[in-house]
């Protein structure tokens, strides 16, 4: 399993939704490095859902990938601020992969309380300048971002009824 963070503004998509639809895809990517992150996804990884662009920003909880990296159908869609009238049907530029709703955080984790923490010292989060939606996250990074919150890694692990 690997760990990752996915950022989006709360006002455009924030935790609270995804709970509310169940699964979503998490499309509209159009920077190669993080299309890149999107497409080593694979079923059942874990990310924190960062709320950015917002007054404080920070993690509000988790999320889980349910299917692996495919074409992103806005790309093709003329109506969509996402079109990319290059990308090609038969070679396609983008990637999404579908998330669902694993655990709300108790309160918000602000950046301020990331930065924090030691495990996220050498985050490209925690640094200046660092503005990708998807970003790989170490296990000792999810582990602390867990514990700060008082939640455990086993108990998102736990087979969902």
């Amino acid at each position: 399993m690997l760990y990752w963070l996915l950022k989006s503004e709360p006002d455009v998509f924030g935790y609270p939704d995804l709970v509310r639809v169940g699964k979503e895809p998490w499309n509209g990517v159009r920077n190669y490095l993080a299309r890149n992150y999107l497409r080593q996804m694979g079923a059942g990884d874990l990310c924190l859902f960062y709320h950015s662009n917002a007054k404080p920003n920070g993690v509000a909880g988790v999320a889980r990938v349910v299917r692996a990296a495919y074409t992103d159908d806005l790309q093709f869609d003329p109506e969509s601020a996402y079109c990319d009238p290059k990308s090609l049907p038969d070679n396609p530029r983008w990637s999404m992969v579908d998330v669902s709703p694993v655990a709300a955080f108790p309160s918000l984790l602000t950046l301020d309380a990331l930065r924090g923490l030691p495990e996220w010292a050498d985050s490209p989060l925690t640094q200046k300048g660092t503005r990708l939606s998807v970003i790989p996250v170490t296990a000792a990074q999810f582990k602390a971002a867990l514990e700060a919150v008082g939640l455990e890694l086993e108990e998102l692990n736990a087979p969902s009824t």
